[in-house]
């Protein structure tokens, strides 16, 4: 993670970042503003249109953090500057989705409509067309949360190996089983 670390982090134009006494990093964009502590015995300054994190030390802790450090740096900038879309896919007859405010109403072929409360950070829509299958897309300027948020929705009916059946993201590659066959 080192090699990461040694990289800068460069500021689109729109995008401030601030470092206060206590090592909080506070970055603004035109979507947002997003904070993080970084660890005390890191150095951050904001040189220019960059932003260089430096190590005390070369121990593997220092060196691990560091690079940790640098990317979420980079992720909050990218996050402020241009957001992050994550789109989930549902296969299956009868699964629909339904966004009503932060609210996701799902019918994922179980006895009940599965609802879910969504944090305000997190801008869902959901498309249904004819012949296809609806897709839920996130919206967010925070990589950690609509990672985490997707996740959630995902694990309330993983994709099956055998039909492919369930919530996948849109473009992710399913490994499929042949299933028993016929005996001759």
């Amino acid at each position: 993670m080192s090699r990461i670390g040694k990289l800068p982090v460069n500021l689109p134009k729109g995008v401030t970042v601030s470092v206060s006494d206590t090592n909080m990093v506070s970055v603004k964009g035109p979507l947002g503003e997003l904070t993080q502590t970084v660890d005390k015995d890191l150095k951050v300054e904001v040189v220019g249109d960059e932003v260089i994190l430096s190590r005390p030390s070369e121990s593997k802790n220092h060196k691990s953090l560091h690079g940790l450090f640098r990317a979420l740096i980079h992720n909050m900038v990218v996050g402020v500057s241009e957001g992050y879309k994550k789109e989930l896919e549902l296969v299956g007859v009868g699964y629909r989705a339904e966004a009503k405010g932060q609210n996701l109403e799902m019918s994922l072929g179980f006895s009940h409509e599965v609802i879910l409360q969504l944090p305000d950070e997190v801008k869902v829509e959901t498309k249904t067309e004819r012949r296809a299958n609806p897709i839920i897309t996130l919206r967010c300027i925070d990589k950690q949360l609509i990672g985490h948020v997707a996740a959630k929705i995902r694990s309330l009916r993983p994709p099956e190996p055998y039909k492919g059946k369930g919530i996948k993201f849109v473009g992710e590659q399913l490994r499929r089983k042949a299933g028993k066959s016929a005996s001759v």
